[in-house]
């Protein structure tokens, strides 16, 4: 078997923007957790695919905590890095913001880990290239990701 040559995570790096509408929101004019969490999934998952160069599919999303509403008319922004990768699991790191387009106000609204497997011709999981460590915040995302996995697999259900 050979082994694709390590990747840094800033060649998967990912930036989502997209316009909050009606259609998004509730009655009260706040967008539903949902349509934020659909986005922080297509966020991630583009970001594994271009890490991986291979279709990926979502396996896990750590719990989502929303610090504060967006509400329509805020443009939603995701950023969606590598932190950790595994044999054929790749996690991402997704932080969105809402900002007013008007003013220019962003405010942190949520972040998450979401982790996807990668698959290969078969549809079965495949190997995907390791990452490669440039930086301390690199480092410490990627410590911090194999804790949270082994965390995820000593409690897998």
């Amino acid at each position: 078997m050979t082994t694709a040559p390590k990747k840094s995570p800033t060649l998967s790096r990912v930036n989502l923007h997209h316009l909050m509408t009606p259609e998004h929101a509730n009655a009260l004019g706040n967008v539903h957790g949902g349509v934020i969490a659909r986005l922080v999934d297509e966020c991630g998952a583009i970001c594994a695919m271009r890490h991986a160069h291979r279709p990926c599919v979502t396996i896990a999303i750590d719990s989502m905590t929303f610090r504060e509403p967006v509400h329509v008319g805020a443009l939603l922004m995701c950023e969606a890095r590598v932190s950790y990768v595994g044999r054929t699991s790749i996690e991402t790191s997704v932080r969105v913001h809402s900002e007013n387009p008007i003013t220019g106000q962003t405010t942190h609204t949520n972040s998450a880990y979401v982790v996807y497997v990668a698959l290969g011709d078969d549809g079965r999981p495949t190997v995907v290239p390791e990452l490669e460590l440039e930086t301390d915040e690199d480092r410490k995302l990627f410590a911090d990701g194999q804790a949270r996995q082994k965390h995820r697999l000593a409690h897998a259900v």
